[in-house]
């Protein structure tokens, strides 16, 4: 892709194994990717069309106070992170994996999987060489989001900001937004770009508009991670704003140190979560 997009999956690789969380630039496949999918635009329609009658039918929208009745911490049993996620080709999926590890790790607290719905058709996505979906985890839909006392979201980057099936998902959510669902709940990024100056920073901070819409906590994870995050002597994916990956040119794997971050920003994000509940 152009601009910090991304680079060519390696053609070398089969279509099942992990290459890039970027689409491919050649041009045949990029005007597949960019034209107006039918199936794409159904999608975007019925969700505008579900969020117009909610805020037809809901004239006087709820108070944040009315839409909290049910506190953080307030279910019983272990504290929920939901790990939400679009991964085109493993790389995002990875750091998702490796996160729900670390938030696993902190007592009373579990990381939940989830993937969003894809929005390309099956004919597109095999033109563009994206691996298999792992069907073990769950597709989400929006009004789950609420079950979750945090959330960590997860995509690749297009041109400097997040890929359309996660917009996609974030344009589902209107309903949430007029009943202030989402308000007061904890919420973090984690990324994927195929160059160093694709997006590391950029992806999340152009994101923290959906949070600030819904009322949401942007919770970053600053320099945590300690002396992690000022070496200089290899590549590494990730900012304060959140865990990262480069995917290069669909050859190179997460490395140690990203994956390790991805971990950190888990446990990281669990903490913050019981942390909300104490007070």
């Amino acid at each position: 892709m152009g601009k910090g997009g991304g680079c060519v999956p390696s053609t070398s690789r089969k279509r099942a194994s992990l290459v890039k969380d970027n689409p491919d630039p050649n041009p045949v496949v990029n005007a597949s990717e960019n034209a107006h999918d039918p199936q794409e635009t159904t999608i975007l329609e019925k969700a505008i069309e579900v969020d117009s009658v909610a805020l037809e039918e809901d004239q006087h929208p709820p108070t944040f106070e009315d839409a909290s009745s049910s506190p953080i911490g307030a279910t019983t049993g272990k504290l929920r992170i939901y790990i939400v996620y679009y991964s085109m080709y493993g790389h995002v999926e990875a750091l998702a994996k490796k996160m729900k590890g670390g938030v696993d790790a902190i007592e009373g607290v579990e990381g939940v999987l989830f993937r969003v719905p894809e929005i390309l058709s099956a004919e597109v996505l095999e033109q563009m060489r994206a691996p298999l979906k792992d069907e073990s985890i769950p597709v989400i839909n929006a009004a789950e989001l609420t079950a979750a006392d945090g959330i960590v979201f997860g995509f690749p980057t297009r041109y400097g900001a997040m890929a359309a099936q996660m917009k996609a998902f974030f344009d589902s959510t209107g309903k949430l937004w007029t009943e202030q669902k989402l308000a007061g709940k904890p919420a973090g990024f984690f990324v994927s770009t195929g160059t160093q100056g694709g997006g590391q920073e950029t992806t999340a901070w152009t994101a923290i508009t959906q949070l600030a819409h819904h009322g949401m906590l942007f919770v970053p994870i600053g320099y945590t991670f300690g002396a992690g995050m000022f070496k200089m002597d290899e590549i590494r994916g990730g900012s304060p704003y959140g865990a990262g990956v480069y995917a290069g040119d669909g050859t190179r794997q997460p490395s140690g140190v990203e994956l390790a971050l991805a971990e950190h920003q888990g446990k990281y994000m669990a903490a913050i979560v019981k942390r909300l509940v104490k007070v």
